[in-house]
């Protein structure tokens, strides 16, 4: 019995550790970047983030407004994810990555580090969404894993 709680102390210890590690590596992780279509291109982005494009005919589009509004509020979900947002509210302007995604007014698209499409939405998403698309992806489970090995390899040297 007493190997056994022993067994449990040390497990509640291990997922308190965890915890805490992980809570400040979030806190310690900087803002995703948010920028125009106009500073970069897809291929910046390429194996090193996972690009949130916000497209829309003018930038006082309601649905625009709403986006980057849901964008704002979970900022740290998407710092997890790797994510960098990309926003085109000019049409004029021909950018390389609107020539690319053809998008038709109002359109979000998230992309996965390799630049395949993983969703397109006619429609704001909220970042709960968006964050549960990113996660199904392999890459993304396999960057899970490993975090997850990481911390438990930190809190047992402790």
């Amino acid at each position: 019995m007493k190997a056994l709680l022993q067994i449990a102390f040390s497990a509640l210890t291990l997922a308190l550790a965890t915890s805490g590690a992980l809570r400040a590596a979030e806190d310690a992780l900087p803002d995703p970047p948010v920028l125009s279509a106009e500073e970069t291109a897809l291929d910046d982005w390429i194996w090193q983030k996972r690009p949130v494009l916000v497209f829309a005919d003018n930038p006082a589009d309601p649905r625009f407004i709403e986006q980057m509004e849901l964008i704002e509020e979970r900022m740290d979900a998407l710092v997890l994810r790797d994510v960098v947002v990309i926003t085109d509210t000019d049409p004029a302007a021909r950018t390389d990555i609107r020539r690319k995604l053809r998008p038709r007014g109002f359109m979000l698209v998230v992309l996965a580090k390799d630049g395949t499409i993983v969703i397109r939405k006619p429609a704001p998403w909220d970042v709960r969404e968006i964050s549960r698309s990113i996660d199904k992806l392999p890459l993304r489970q396999q960057e899970i894993r490993d975090r997850r090995d990481v911390l438990r390899r930190e809190a047992a040297a402790q």
